[in-house]
């Protein structure tokens, strides 16, 4: 198993304990829109990384109802399942379905993997995507029960370090479909801001763990500045929730 002990960055780590998950998803959705605000009047655009699964949907059915200023958005995958691109399980689908396909962000500002050709075929043409894009504005993260976020498995190459690959084929993932590409925890945490989004019962001993300090590939994500967790607050098991 990789080994979390030898990263040169400790992870600083920032909990957010919120009420539910209708609270967290108005807590991320603001954030979003805080930061992308931030980088226009910065530099003139936004780029941000989602995370797929069940937990950031609301957040983003909330972005499409939002008001941005669309066209200077840069929008990034963080993993995929390898299926075919109209698969309901894409990660890239439910974004399109819930917030992507029904704002102005031009489609080549979009950026899909193309997890379809397979795991190394997709892995070496995003790497390719990313080759001129510098550090993100922000990265949205999932948290799973085992312990993973993207497609970062316990029990496989997490991509740590200056010398690894921005982006990872993934072979024999724990939970299907087994083939997926993801990027890197290198390229996670090069980012100005990291944010987890945790919910569900399922996600509690995860959690627990991640805070007992074990070697879980959520704690592989270390961006300079730190990453923030809103959580469930039922999920966190004390008083701490600020």
């Amino acid at each position: 198993m990789p080994d979390l002990a030898d990263s040169p960055h400790a992870q600083i780590c920032r909990w957010h304990g919120v009420a539910d998950l209708a609270a967290l998803h108005a807590a991320v959705a603001a954030r979003v829109l805080a930061a992308a605000d931030r980088a226009i009047r910065a530099r003139g655009w936004f780029s941000v990384v989602l995370a797929g699964g069940d937990t950031p949907r609301g957040a983003y059915e909330l972005l499409r109802a939002a008001r941005a200023d669309w066209p200077k958005w840069q929008v990034y995958f963080g993993d995929e399942r390898c299926t075919p691109r109209d698969d309901a399980e894409r990660n890239s689908r439910m974004a399109e379905l819930a917030w992507l396909g029904h704002v102005p962000i031009p489609a080549h500002q979009i950026h899909e993997m193309p997890a379809e050709l397979g795991p190394v075929e997709a892995a070496a043409r995003y790497a390719g995507v990313l080759a001129d894009v510098g550090p993100f504005d922000l990265v949205l993260l999932g948290l799973g029960e085992d312990g993973h976020t993207g497609s970062l498995f316990p029990g496989h190459e997490l991509g740590r370090g200056a010398g690894a690959p921005v982006v990872l084929p993934v072979f024999d993932a724990p939970k299907p479909p087994p083939e997926r590409v993801s990027m890197s925890a290198r390229r996670f945490s090069d980012a100005a801001e990291v944010i987890f989004l945790v919910a569900g019962i399922g996600k509690r001993d995860a959690v627990r763990r991640w805070r007992a300090g074990e070697s879980i590939p959520a704690r592989a994500i270390v961006p300079p500045s730190g990453v923030d967790v809103i959580v469930e607050a039922g999920l966190l098991g004390d008083a701490d929730a600020g």
